[in-house]
């Protein structure tokens, strides 16, 4: 393109593309009418052809020599005027590429240029209308077809069941007469109402404290403008059951309900509910777990309302609804909702965003809810709803400290812990042992030499995998098979040091041969269905031994757990991550909540060296409210999150010198800028330094915290950031992102 005089062009298309570029660009269309906004195109882009989307038409470009766009692929938009308004914000707020969201909004069969599938509607034409069934009486199959066809429209998929593999052969003889036509549109995926043989529900009755929940949502979301609702609710008091009643009358309103889960192990039981619940209703599922072509058919199906429930992970909050009713966020708290990489969204203020702007509700359920939404109740910002008490007979369980600092310990595990387990499983009952680290052990070593295994391309040590007989770095995933001697000095003597779940799994089964062990983490979950095998076992109610990392943590119910035994708790206490405590008396309140869900009262043992830590004591005797509100204290004085709020701009590249370089000089500009303005007092810059993971993937890390008492500011400010790290962008091997709201500082 040349840059011209601004030219009148009432056939040009402005486009976004996924690249990582923040422009967007003008193309001419010579295809009548213009393609609407939300609508894909195929445009030349260099030597390639790329898949585009137009967010803007009739545009008066300031280019001459505009290429053409080479074919309109939609004829309706994908994304509306609503949706493209949120991403667009979404945007703007998070410092990332217009083209990079808008694709990130669509299944990934559509990012790829496929077409929309289509569906036949076929039905009689005028002449068909009228044309008498007797005249087909020698063709009885022929005249069954007409006689439905008369009635309706009918789609493909009703024929097929209706008259087998041949219906179209049927509707070929029929065509031929010239007694039908059809019409085409978008094809959707209506699930069936229970596909998997679901049993009729039992009516639970709602405690008190339940019923007082629901009629107070019912008022909360007639409001014109309803301000969201924060249901505090302890691990089984409850929640969903809640969650369920109120979506009722959404749903008898002709409404569609978006639920969103941080993870996708939270999907099955939840859609099983849902579908007992509701069986008069399709339910579906949103996740990366799905295959393409279903993903594509749930959002289809979505877009065009025939879906009515969705649940789905932090992506489907994107998700097209023709009449969006309410959303549910299950787990606010959990910090899976925020992208990690790429786009780097928080699930959960995407979705506040989404309601606030289309002035429908949203309910956030959680046990341990974040210290930003207990601000936002502070505040009034949010209603505020508690479920204090378990229903009927199920007790919180008991929560004691365990000082393992003069206890013998065998694979993490102390002696006492050991019996506790003994007993439980005697009674019948099931235990669960947590460790949130997957692997046989985070050390293989050489006693003979001290060489242990580390990744080349972190500089950081590489974790032992058993059953694979591997080393593998859970930073970049690189893999290594083991090798019988050691690498240095030849050593047959090879040990390892500390433990994850694979070593507790291999120590439990020695300790207990005849009740089956269940590990529960990244690995031993990794294909398709394993999950829900695994907590098919459990759910039989026998004696079981559960192993597990965060994923066991949150919404599973297993009646017959009685024990739950939580190991290394010493990490998160001395973090230099501020987040680290919060999270660490979520994930304990949390894990605890498995325990006691049953008939008989569940006890919880948290593994400590260090059990007069005020932190520890304080969550035991005083609970969570108490420690959110300590933790909520401290953050005031320093102005951090959700007193303030911060940016992490993170710097990576193949040269360590380059990376630092680039950094600092951005850093310069950054802090000359605010002297200009006179903002250093409201803007703090943290910074250069290097990442606590300083080298990842070969690449060396660096990272600048942007924080600041005041949003607006911020954002003012990382405004000069960005216009400075794109004129910067061409340094070679430089990359960098901008990370709004950060929840990892590694």
């Amino acid at each position: 393109m040349v840059n011209m005089s601004v030219i009148d062009k009432s056939n040009v298309v402005r486009v976004a593309i996924q690249r990582p570029i923040y422009k967007l660009l003008d193309y001419r269309c010579n295809i009548s009418p213009l393609p609407d906004v939300g609508c894909r195109l195929r445009v030349p882009l260099g030597n390639s052809v790329v898949t585009a989307l137009v967010v803007e038409n009739n545009v008066e470009s300031e280019f001459k020599n505009l290429k053409d766009v080479i074919e309109v692929l939609d004829d309706k938009p994908l994304i509306n005027n609503a949706m493209m308004e949120l991403l667009n914000w979404a945007s703007s707020y998070y410092f990332y590429p217009l083209g990079e969201v808008l694709f990130h909004a669509l299944p990934v069969a559509l990012r790829k240029g496929k077409q929309v599938p289509k569906l036949r509607l076929w039905h009689t034409n005028r002449l068909g209308k009228i044309f008498s069934l007797d005249d087909l009486n020698r063709a009885p199959k022929q005249k069954s077809m007409l006689e439905m066809l008369q009635k309706g429209e009918v789609g493909e998929q009703r024929l097929d069941d209706v008259f087998g593999k041949t219906w179209r052969n049927i509707l070929k003889q029929l065509d031929k007469k010239k007694l039908v036509e059809f019409r085409e549109v978008d094809a959707d995926f209506t699930p069936s109402k229970n596909q998997e043989n679901i049993p009729e529900k039992n009516q639970v009755t709602l405690t008190e404290e339940q019923q007082q929940s629901v009629s107070s949502i019912g008022g909360y979301f007639q409001e014109e403008k309803p301000k969201p609702v924060l249901l505090h609710g302890i691990t089984g008091s409850g929640k969903t059951e809640v969650y369920l009643r109120a979506i009722e009358s959404i749903l008898d309103s002709d409404k569609q309900v978006l639920v969103l889960v941080p993870e996708i192990g939270l999907t099955p039981q939840l859609l099983y509910r849902f579908k007992e619940h509701f069986p008069q209703y399709s339910v579906a599922t949103l996740h990366s777990g799905l295959a393409d072509g279903e993903r594509l058919r749930v959002w289809l199906g979505a877009k065009s309302g025939a879906i009515k429930i969705i649940i789905g992970t932090r992506s489907a909050v994107f998700t097209p609804m023709k009449n969006l009713g309410a959303i549910f966020i299950d787990e606010e708290h959990d910090a899976s909702f925020k992208q990690q990489e790429g786009f780097l969204y928080q699930g959960r203020d995407m979705a506040i965003k989404r309601a606030h702007d289309l002035s429908v509700p949203v309910l956030l359920g959680s046990a341990t809810p974040s210290l930003e939404s207990l601000h936002n109740v502070n505040k009034k910002r949010y209603h505020y709803l508690r479920l204090a008490s378990r229903p009927g007979t199920s007790k919180r369980p008991e929560m004691v400290v365990q000082d393992v600092r003069a206890l013998p310990l065998e694979a993490g595990i102390s002696s006492l812990m050991m019996s506790e387990i003994r007993t439980h499983i005697q009674n019948k009952n099931q235990v669960m042992i947590f460790l949130n680290r997957r692997g046989f052990a985070p050390v293989l070593m050489c006693p003979s030499c001290g060489w242990h295994a580390v990744c080349h391309h972190c500089e950081m040590g590489m974790t032992y995998h058993a059953a694979a007989r591997q080393v593998i770095c859970h930073h970049c995933g690189i893999e290594e098979q083991v090798k019988p001697t050691c690498p240095e000095c030849n050593s047959n003597k090879l040990t390892t040091q500390g433990q994850g779940t694979e070593r507790i799994e291999e120590i439990l089964s020695s300790h207990f041969p005849e009740t089956s062990v269940i590990r529960i983490d990244r690995d031993s979950t990794s294909k398709k269905g394993s999950l829900e095998k695994k907590l098919q076992q459990v759910h039989k109610g026998e004696p079981v031994i559960l192993i597990g990392t965060q994923m066991l943590t949150k919404g599973h119910d297993f009646p017959k757990l009685t024990l739950v035994g939580i190991l290394d708790v010493d990490q998160a206490l001395f973090s230099t991550d501020y987040r680290a405590q919060e999270r660490l008396a979520q994930q304990v309140l949390q894990v605890s909540g498995r325990a006691g869900r049953g008939e008989q009262k569940g006890r919880v043992v948290l593994q400590t060296s260090q059990p007069e830590h005020p932190l520890l004591i304080a969550l035991l005797s005083k609970g969570y409210s108490k420690v959110s509100k300590d933790i909520l204290n401290e953050r005031k004085l320093w102005h951090y999150p959700p007193y303030g709020a911060q940016a992490l701009i993170r710097v990576s590249a193949d040269n360590e010198k380059r990376g630092g370089d680039f950094l600092n000089k951005i850093t310069s500009s950054l802090r000359f800028q605010l002297e200009m303005d006179q903002l250093e007092e409201h803007v703090d810059l943290l910074g250069p330094i290097a990442s606590p993971l300083a080298k990842r993937a070969n690449r060396y890390r660096f990272q600048l915290l942007v924080s600041s008492n005041q949003r607006g500011q911020l954002h003012a400010i990382m405004e000069q950031a960005l216009s400075l790290l794109i004129q910067s962008r061409r340094m070679g091997g430089v990359r960098w992102v901008i990370d709004i709201d950060p929840m990892d500082f590694l």
